[in-house]
């Protein structure tokens, strides 16, 4: 059976490879949209690392060519932290969770080199404002303001790329560039280990990351304060104008921004997901276009292929045969098709491309083929039906 399709198939070989062409471009084109959903579904299913509920970021600005002290900053976030319905106040860097800033950097340790690490500069009550989830050590205290090295937490997943097996815990490391003459600065101290967290959007993946500890009553005059403000369940806009006026308090020269995390996580769900939509959407149509040229080629096989119909009805072969004989002609050549698309994906889990475990695309790679079968069955199906209900003396009369 297998062999006398070959031999169709053959026979009509240039016919063929445009439809094999039709089907490699679909699989390539299912396979590129099915890995982006799967790897975008994947790390929206995946835990943040950290609790964004009831959480606020607090953005407090000098005036034009101003600076603020650091002992008066201190000040208004323990008047802010004072405010009934706050729970907790954490000074940070500006790259706070969902918004459109980020600080990257590479760190070495035994010339073991880190991939691209988020860096978070972060106050003793960091940890308590996000909730994060420490699985060794400990997070900083009063008791490592004496310390010769910079305090620091790491996420699990810069742990295992720096110090794979081994502990972490007491650990010093640098830059993966420190120069000449490292200061104490420059060398960070292992105090503890934290989940891994997805801080850019619903949709990102776990990104390795590292907390530097913001030590307490420096001299360093800022420009601009970011803050974590974690506030009581129920709490809204009177909250938000007492924060405000609480920071105007002390000078009317420092503007104030109050946002809630929760609507950072959806305007960055948003803008992430533009791009998502419109690449299914392109998809779509492409397959759409690919289906109907499926179809039509179909179609015109049969109406060109009616004296052979006709001659095989009359030779005994039934309706359903022939309609199995041209179901199986189509998905022998799709088969060729899925084969050599195959190939071709089967490359980015080899090379790692985009940085990607290998998991998105085995699995873009299996729901491209099925989704190719599906189509294929669905385009071969009606012209099937059309192929098995010709009479052969009606065949044979035409010709």
């Amino acid at each position: 059976m297998f062999r006398h399709l070959f031999t169709l198939i053959w026979n009509r070989k240039r016919a063929n490879l445009l439809l094999i062409s039709e089907v490699f471009f679909s699989f390539v084109v299912l396979f590129g949209v099915g890995a982006v959903l799967i790897t975008v579904g994947k790390n929206y299913l995946a835990p943040h690392g950290f609790d964004y509920e009831q959480v606020w970021r607090l953005q407090v600005r000098a005036g034009q060519g101003l600076k603020m002290p650091r002992a008066e900053l201190d000040d208004v976030l323990r008047q802010v932290k004072a405010l009934p319905g706050v729970r907790t106040v954490a000074l940070t860097s500006d790259n706070l969770p969902f918004i459109f800033s980020t600080n990257n950097s590479d760190f070495s340790y035994k010339g073991k080199k880190s991939p691209t690490t988020n860096n978070y500069a972060a106050d003793d009550h960091y940890a308590e404002a996000l909730r994060l989830h420490l699985r060794e050590g400990r997070w900083f205290a009063p008791a490592d303001d004496g310390s010769h090295f910079r305090p620091v937490v790491i996420s699990q997943d810069l742990r295992e790329s720096l110090f794979g097996s081994e502990p972490a815990l007491g650990k010093v490391f640098t830059w993966s560039n420190p120069g000449k003459d490292i200061k104490p600065e420059d060398e960070f101290l292992v105090m503890g280990v934290a989940d891994p967290v997805r801080m850019e959007s619903d949709f990102s993946a776990a990104i390795p990351s590292v907390w530097m500890r913001l030590l307490p009553y420096d001299t360093t005059h800022w420009e601009t304060a970011s803050v974590l403000v974690r506030v009581a369940p129920g709490e809204g806009g009177a909250l938000q104008e007492k924060i405000a006026r609480t920071v105007a308090g002390v000078t009317r020269q420092w503007t104030t921004e109050v946002r809630v995390v929760n609507d950072d996580r959806l305007h960055r769900r948003t803008f992430t997901l533009v791009p998502v939509v419109a690449l299914c959407i392109m998809g779509l149509f492409l397959i759409i276009n690919v289906a109907l040229g499926l179809f039509g080629v179909l179609w015109y096989n049969i109406s060109q292929r009616r004296a052979e119909i006709g001659l095989r009805r009359a030779m005994g072969a039934t309706g359903a045969g022939i309609g199995w004989q041209f179901l199986g002609e189509m998905m022998v050549v799709t088969t060729f098709g899925v084969v050599l698309g195959g190939l071709l994906a089967a490359q980015f889990p080899l090379l790692h491309a985009f940085d990607l475990p290998a998991q998105p695309y085995l699995l873009a790679i299996g729901a491209a083929a099925a989704a190719v079968y599906a189509i294929t069955a669905l385009c071969a199906w009606q012209p099937s039906r059309l192929a098995a209900a010709i009479q052969p003396a009606v065949a044979l009369r035409e010709e």
